[in-house]
Parts: structure tokens; C-alpha cells; sequence
């Protein structure tokens, strides 16, 4: 089971589509334009029902096969959102937006799984239900979490639910994957430090928020190194540090500090959070200072389940010749929500050489968009067989 003849003559279409869309990024769940076109291409697909609006700007299209007696509805889902970064990949299809733009691949996402809808609508050699979800705000908004929350996954009976994302560095076309834990659970911290302002000749008139700080920066890199078990995953890092003053002479009264911490586990994000804020609230009072924690949870971790990874997995292997262990990754990824509510699996199809997403150099290889949609189909195809 190579990929489908059919979505090597659809290339050139389903690139033409993903250049589009390239060079008009959206961002977070202002995705009008893309969501937009989604839509008309799967009415013009003869999608049995097409609906917008879901978790505010996502698609949702559902395609039946030729028979239904299985009674099994399956999700594919794609996202829709750019980055705001500052292209700088030269390509004739860049971003015409300055400071947004496709960085992250979900152009290539959303063209592959349209690619997949489009099959699916031609043939429908499955017995059951296809639902190709196109989501909005992945990069920090929580699209998918809002989708289910919209009741998506009651609303359309969806039993299990499937998803993609490019990778660079593994080769065009090929694919990975991993059982279990996969993609960490991604927090936000801000600690606001209050102390005592003054000259900076009069240090000991004060209490000064950038020596307290400071002291928290590096105390905080043994919530890691000290609080937490060697042999598992966690990232705690500090990503900004602001005062009140950018004069040369003057100890502020207020600094923040911000950052991120990545796990894999909830005894984990527990204990980061618990230690967080005990650092940060014990050194300021070591010092005479007072510190506010704000710990924000965001996405949590992406776990795959052991059956439908094995079946993606299987999947991929035929579809490319072959499938590898994927490593752990600490970035987040908010198909957790989806996996939260359904069993399901996310796989990894390989970019190539190219510059790593999230960089102002990165660009979506089209070359691997035949690979993408054959693994969609043959999910839906082989998953829900006709008899």
C-alpha cells in the first residue's frame, strides 16, 4: 500500500492550495480567510455536511462512506494558524503579511487533509463515518480544547480521532511515532517582585528587586536539577526578566520575571508548580521583599493510546515502507484536548533538511504532502473497511 496514484496527480493542485494559504497567514482563531476557503472547497467536495463556527472558527465536514452499518465515525483533524514571525525564506509564495506567517506547517496540515477529503469524498470505500476537522488557534489558544468544548466529539458520535504534524530532520515522507506520552504539558509563570526603589548610590536604602531576582533565576533551575527525578522530563526556564526602569542610576521598585516549564507528568507539573512558587516566595522574604506567583496551566500532555498508535503506525509503515520510534518532545501540542476525550493517535511525517519549525526560515516541503494524504485516507479507509 504505497502512497495513492491519486494524490500524486492531485499535487499540483493540493500544492497550489498550500501556497495559498502560506501566503496568507492567520492567526490564533482570526483564521476567516482560511476557515473560509476549508469550507467551500469541502461543499465543492459534495462533503454530506459542512459546518463553521466550531470553537468559533473551526470546520467541521463529514463524509459517509458507501455503507454505514459499522457505526464507526472516525476524526481526522488538521490546524489552520500561522505564527507571528517575520518571514525570511525567500520563497515566491512568502507570507504577504509582514510578521505573520505559516512557520510551524499547519498550511501543509490543512492542504493534506483537504487533499484527504477529497479522496475520501470521491471513493468512500469505507464502511462508517469520516469527520476531517479543521482547528483554529494551536500556537498558545487552545482551538482544540474550544472545539470539544463546542461538544464536537458527542455532536458527531466520533469514536477515535487522528492527527498530524511535519517534522524537520526526519526524511520527506517518512513517519514516526510513539505510544504513551508524547508531546509535554506546557505551563506559563510570572512572578512579580515588589521591593524597595531608591538611587543607586543608596543601595542599603533599599531593597533591590534585580539582586532578588536575580537569586530567583538561578534557584529556580534547581526545581530541575534538585526537586525532580533525573531519569524523567522537565523543563523549567526563565524567558524574560523586566524592571520598571531603564535608567542606569535607579534600583526599581517592581521587576517580572516570566517563563515556561514543560513535563511529562502530572506528579511532575504538580510538584514544578508547588516549588515555583515556594522559591520564589521564600527568597523574596529572605530578602525583605514580597513576590506574586502567577502559574498559568496550559496544554497538557499529548498521550497516545496504545492501540490506535500501533494501527497509525501500521498505517504509516505501508504507506511509506517503513515507521520510526519518535523521541519525546517538550513542546506542546493541543490535540492533547482531542486525545483527552477520544482514543487516537498523532504521527509525525518527515519535512526533510529544512530550518526547524517555529524558525523565520522554515518553509512546509510540498513533496511530502502525497505521504500526508495517503496516511489520512488509508486511516479512514482501513480502519473502517468495507466488507
Amino acid at each position: 500500500m504505497p502512497v495513492k496514484n491519486r494524490f500524486a496527480e492531485l499535487l499540483p493542485e493540493i500544492t497550489a492550495w498550500r501556497r495559498d494559504f502560506h501566503e496568507h497567514p492567520e492567526l490564533l482563531f482570526d483564521v476567516h480567510r482560511t476557515a473560509g476557503i476549508v469550507a467551500e472547497k469541502l461543499r465543492a467536495f459534495g462533503c454530506d455536511e459542512v459546518v463553521e463556527g466550531i470553537g468559533r472558527t473551526g470546520v467541521v465536514g463529514v463524509i459517509k462512506g458507501r455503507a454505514t452499518g459499522s457505526g464507526k465515525v472516525i476524526g481526522l483533524r488538521a490546524d489552520m494558524d500561522a505564527l507571528p514571525i517575520f518571514e525570511a525564506t525567500g520563497a515566491a509564495h512568502a507570507s504577504k503579511t509582514p510578521g505573520k506567517m505559516h512557520a510551524c506547517g499547519h498550511d501543509g496540515h490543512t492542504a493534506m487533509l483537504l487533499g484527504a477529503a477529497k479522496y475520501l469524498a470521491e471513493t468512500r470505500n469505507f464502511d462508517g463515518t469520516a469527520v476531517v476537522i479543521f482547528q483554529p488557534a494551536e500556537e498558545g489558544g487552545g482551538g482544540g480544547k474550544v472545539m470539544c468544548d463546542d461538544g464536537m466529539m458527542d455532536r458527531w458520535k466520533i469514536d477515535e480521532v487522528y492527527g498530524m504534524h511535519n517534522m524537520p530532520g526526519l526524511p520527506v515522507g517518512q513517519f514516526a511515532i510513539r505510544e504513551g506520552a508524547f508531546f509535554a504539558a506546557t505551563d506559563q509563570f510570572r512572578i512579580h517582585v515588589e521591593g524597595v526603589g531608591g538611587h543607586a548610590a543608596k543601595p542599603h536604602e533599599t531593597v533591590d528587586t534585580t539582586v532578588v531576582a536575580a537569586q530567583m533565576v538561578t534557584a529556580l533551575q534547581t526545581v530541575a536539577s534538585r526537586n525532580h527525578d533525573p531519569v524523567k522530563n522537565l523543563v523549567v526556564s526563565v524567558t524574560s526578566f523586566r524592571t520598571e526602569s531603564e535608567a542606569f542610576n535607579v534600583i526599581p521598585q517592581h521587576v517580572e520575571l516570566k517563563g515556561t516549564v514543560r513535563t511529562m507528568d502530572p506528579e511532575t507539573r504538580a510538584m514544578a508548580e508547588r516549588r515555583i512558587r515556594g522559591i520564589a516566595e521564600g527568597i523574596a522574604a529572605a530578602f525583605g521583599a514580597k513576590a506574586e506567583v502567577t502559574y498559568m496551566r496550559g496544554y497538557p500532555v499529548m498521550v497516545n493510546s496504545p492501540e490506535q498508535t500501533a494501527f497509525a503506525a501500521k498505517i504509516a509503515e505501508k504507506v511509506s515502507g517503513g515507521c520510526a520510534e519518535a523521541p519525546l518532545i517538550m513542546g506542546g501540542e493541543d490535540f492533547a484536548f482531542m486525545l483527552e476525550e477520544r482514543p487516537g493517535a498523532y504521527i509525525l511525517v518527515g519535512n526533510g533538511d529544512t530550518a526547524m519549525v517555529h524558525h523565520p526560515e522554515y518553509d512546509f516541503d510540498d513533496n511530502a504532502i502525497p505521504a500526508g494524504c495517503s496516511w489520512f485516507a488509508e486511516i479512514i479507509e482501513n480502519r473502517m473497511p468495507l466488507a
